[in-house]
């Protein structure tokens, strides 16, 4: 949810755009005081958030504790209680009273709640499944645990399944009573994610990987005991809970799910839908604004795209070289460690620009993975998080290599896994923070430094910049096809006609992506608008700094900020400026 007016203008009138002055002692007393309350509240809502969904601190990280979390309807309004509860609490604190990062803190925090207290009132648990997302395929680790003890929550948790699913398909049963629903539509083939996991054979089913591999600090005869009640709670417990959920799935849920696609033909779907959009980009903005952004922001790349091909020498119409670019065998991998290695090569390109990009490089480094198989059909091109960066190698024939620099560029560095290696080495701040993501920000970020790869020298080739302007177009048609879908009642054949035509993307990403913005209303948009705000926000640096303005600083301040709204972004770049575009880091620098 976007910040209030009232919230915003205070932020900008006060410490978020002005220089730290010292304060007079009574000044600072009330500071002291208002900082001491905002920080009471923030730490015993993380604590009440953290037992409320089964989390634990483990060696001074949060982890998984022996439960999965509750998920009926009564525990969700009684967590909508709470929320309320605590944003009244929030109302009553100064905010001119706070400290310069307090003020940051209690903007990040309010945003959390009012987007916590919308998803509740629209009783969106109700839809808890999506054509991205879905609450059954991360219930198991990617890899082993380090301890008996993990094992053992592990083992514990594997036994909750059965609950977790009833709660989970009985929300879902009141979801489709009202019309409240996935449409049908989007979810053709999603079932299959399921069906790995209704294997009783352990070997077989991905809950036992974890115990394929387990670490010698455990003795062997513990680890032979974890393992065997491991096969018997997987042909016991878990295969049959995911079998009675792929059967309610497949035989309840999927045939009375809505047939139509726009948010707005849902419950209270209009407000639904804008709920959605300031939650994504944390922006102030309609649906007929958002489009009328993308209509023009469509058709300016559109023209650097008409010349781009002029440079290829191709001999055609624009359609023409799309259709091209989407058959041509050249442009696609053979093997999956092909498109592996076309990625990792880009990335190490990127490690011999990066001190040119951002000053303050994080000590951790990322691996490049491929999508695992369960998830690969219905993913999305890739994804960077903590320590790895996803590449989809499904289907290689819809996989073209020109676009792979600006999507590593985007996922993996200097993109989200930079960024998460980033988040570990910030400031210490409240745990609520370090959990925190907006899209708006952490999105926006991704999309603009495909857009700085270009300065660095990434994109070798007319057809790689081509795929990079795809990609821009891509994330622009969003604005434009999203809240066509959802407010100006655009069919899903007309949805993927204007994706299709506009962008270098193979049909099967094409109708993927569509089908995600018609069961993800507002996300799509927070990209390019995120990304619009980022490369404003740097011409207004440059401008106002001239000479002074150094890039890397520009960045380090951008990420230092870890992830917060867009017009809190704002306000701390406006601080950059009046503070001469000084390195942010340049403490932190010395003592490395």
């Amino acid at each position: 949810m976007s910040l209030s007016a009232a919230l915003l203008a205070s932020l900008s009138a006060t410490a978020l755009s002005a220089p730290a002055f010292a304060q007079a002692p009574a000044a600072t007393a009330e500071r002291g005081t208002a900082d001491a309350r905002l920080r009471a509240l923030y730490e015993a809502e993380w604590q009440w958030r953290m037992k409320e969904f089964g989390q634990i601190k483990e060696e001074g990280e949060w982890t998984a504790g022996d439960h999965l979390p509750q998920v009926d309807a009564e525990s969700h309004l009684r967590r909508l209680a709470y929320w309320e509860k605590t944003l009244a609490a929030l109302d009553q604190i100064p905010l001119d009273q706070l400290s310069h990062e307090e003020q940051i803190n209690a903007a990040v925090f309010r945003t959390n709640l009012e987007q916590d207290i919308a998803d509740a009132r629209f009783r969106e648990w109700e839809m808890p499944f999506d054509s991205d997302s879905n609450f059954w395929s991360y219930l198991n680790p990617r890899q082993g645990y380090r301890t008996a003890a993990q094992y053992r929550r592990y083992l514990s948790r594997m036994r909750d399944i059965p609950r977790y699913f009833d709660q989970h398909v009985a929300n879902m049963r009141a979801g489709l009573e009202r019309g409240f629903s996935v449409p049908r539509v989007t979810l053709e083939g999603r079932d299959s994610s399921l069906v790995p996991y209704t294997s009783v054979e352990a070997a077989k089913n991905p809950f036992f990987k974890a115990f394929e591999d387990m670490p010698d600090s455990i003795p062997a005869a513990e680890q032979a005991k974890l393992r065997a009640e491991a096969e018997t709670l997987i042909r016991d417990t878990v295969a049959p809970a995911y079998g009675e959920l792929l059967t309610f799935i497949r035989d309840v849920y999927f045939p009375n799910t809505r047939k139509t696609i726009s948010a707005a033909d849902m419950p209270n779907g209009e407000a639904y839908y804008l709920s959605n959009v300031k939650q994504y980009s944390t922006l102030n903005l309609t649906p007929q604004q958002i489009h009328e952004i993308g209509l023009k922001e469509v058709a300016r790349i559109q023209a650097e795209m008409k010349a781009t091909i002029a440079e290829t020498g191709f001999k055609g119409s624009f359609q023409e070289f799309l259709q091209f670019l989407k058959t041509d065998p050249q442009f696609y991998a053979k093997t999956p460690d092909e498109l592996m290695g076309v990625s990792s090569y880009v990335a190490k390109r990127v490690d011999g620009k990066i001190d040119d990009v951002i000053g303050f490089l994080p000590r951790g480094r990322f691996t490049i993975l491929p999508v695992p198989d369960a998830i690969a059909p219905f993913y999305t091109a890739g994804r960077g998080g903590l320590g790895s960066c996803l590449m989809n190698t499904y289907n290689l024939p819809v996989r073209p290599l020109y676009n792979i620099p600006a999507l590593t560029l985007h996922e993996c560095a200097p993109g989200h896994s930079f960024q998460a290696a980033l988040a570990l080495e910030a400031p210490e701040r409240p745990d609520f923070r370090n959990e925190t993501y907006f899209s708006g920000y952490g999105e926006g970020w991704g999309l603009y430094t495909e857009w700085l790869g270009i300065g660095m020298g990434i994109y070798r080739t007319p057809y790689e910049q081509f795929g990079r302007q795809s990609y821009e177009m891509w994330r622009a048609v969003r604005l434009v096809i999203d809240p066509g879908i959802h407010a100006m009642g655009w069919s899903r054949e007309k949805a993927i006609d204007y994706l299709a035509s506009h962008t270098a993307l193979s049909q099967h990403e094409v109708e993927t992506e569509v089908d995600r913005y018609i069961s993800w209303p507002g996300q799509a948009v927070a990209y390019k608008l995120g990304e619009m705000t980022i490369r404003r926000l740097r011409a207004k640096a440059e401008k106002a700094l001239g000479d002074k303005f150094d890039q890397r600083y520009f960045h380090d301040t951008i990420l230092g900020l870890g992830s917060v709204p867009l017009p809190v972004l704002e306000a701390e770049i406006d601080r950059f400026i009046a503070d001469g575009g000084k390195n942010p880091h340049a403490k932190a620098d010395a003592d490395r």
